[in-house]
């Protein structure tokens, strides 16, 4: 697949430090914890990766990007439970599949283990692939992999470390409603 668009990209300040955007003009293809500069011979890599020929260019007003940064502030500001980015995902048709789950079958403030996740997936044994996937997540909080923990109700592995991983879990459930009960 060779692209010849640009890459436009933007990284701004969150709750959780710095975080990269970068995107297309048909979408969002990687939103990442960090700053572009720390992040750009990982950003070289990823490109030969998929074939892409696009220069990167910094655009803090391109539309998708815009869009990601107003509703990942939306996120953090207690007032989004769902993203509307559209996401351009590379990766094996395993790893897509993964990430379709984890946004459509966990929902906001709750938690899925690798083992519901693979069984969800018809894979009951693929929980290793399953964790692998995960963990080439390109969509940082979007894709939801922090909702993942281990069978044992442990928080295990996240690209941006425990400590965040454990700040947007605690910060979802302050933002979760609980239904009444008589």
């Amino acid at each position: 697949m060779n692209h010849r668009s640009f890459l436009y990209y933007d990284s701004f300040i969150t709750p959780l430090g710095p975080i990269t955007v970068l995107a297309n003009d048909e979408g969002v293809c990687r939103i990442d914890f960090g700053e572009f500069e720390e992040r750009h011979s990982a950003y070289q890599s990823w490109k030969k990766k998929h074939l892409l020929r696009g220069e990167f260019v910094y655009d803090p007003e391109q539309k998708y990007v815009r869009q990601t940064k107003e509703e990942l502030n939306e996120y953090f500001d207690g007032k989004r439970t769902q993203f509307s980015i559209p996401l351009i995902c590379y990766g094996t048709d395993f790893q897509r599949g993964v990430w379709r789950t984890l946004v459509n079958q966990i929902p906001y403030g709750e938690t899925r283990s690798y083992k519901e996740i693979a069984s969800t997936m018809l894979s009951p044994k693929a929980i290793r692939a399953v964790g692998g996937a995960v963990n080439q997540n390109p969509f940082a909080i979007v894709v939801p992999c922090h909702r993942v923990i281990g069978s044992n109700g442990k928080l295990v592995g996240y690209a941006g470390g425990l400590e965040k991983k454990r700040h947007l879990l605690d910060f979802e459930k302050q933002y979760t409603v609980v239904p009444f009960t008589n």
